[in-house]
């Protein structure tokens, strides 16, 4: 059973789980300007990392930048492997002074994961892509292909990479 506070919050902004991601998500708006692949200029969503039902970002990467917002409740940890071979954790949180982000950009072409931090029971947090988000730009992280490249972040990619029965791209048309 969700904690009271994570169910309002599904309820109140009607969330459901995003495709091959396992983020408990809602499309917020879509531009209705096109971007020169004829998708939509720009998206945004709000998403919920829970404990309780189990909600975090497995590995993906997206062919344009992703803009992370961080909006309320526990902090939350963005774990990111650039193509350069070179890997950070980004927490997002609300104390700012400690060293959290409230916003950070994710560039196009790096592997990404998000959950909370350990003890966390809820964040809630807000994503913006430009040109806009469609199930085309995005790429399912597998633990092979990322454990070759990112060796030394092995507990993070077993633990959050993409199951292998899960399709590699969202369903096609998803926005």
């Amino acid at each position: 059973m969700p904690a009271p506070d994570v169910a309002r919050l599904v309820a109140h902004f009607g969330m459901t789980m995003l495709p091959v991601e396992s983020t408990l998500f809602v499309s917020t708006y879509v531009s209705a300007a096109r971007a020169a692949d004829g998708g939509a200029a720009g998206t945004a969503m709000l998403g919920l990392y829970a404990r309780e039902p189990l909600s975090r970002s497995l590995f993906h990467r997206l062919a344009h930048d992703e803009v992370w917002h961080y909006h309320l409740g526990d902090p939350l940890r963005l774990v990111l492997l650039h193509a350069d071979g070179s890997d950070e954790d980004v927490l997002l949180g609300p104390d700012v002074l400690a060293g959290h982000r409230v916003q950070h950009v994710v560039p196009a072409g790096t592997w990404q994961a998000g959950e909370l931090l350990e003890g966390g029971d809820w964040s809630l947090f807000g994503c913006t892509v430009v040109p806009g988000f469609t199930g085309e730009i995005f790429e399912s992280g597998y633990a092979d292909v990322l454990v070759r490249m990112h060796p030394a972040r092995l507990s993070d990619i077993e633990r959050l990479a993409v199951p292998p029965h899960e399709p590699p791209s969202m369903p096609i048309g998803f926005t």
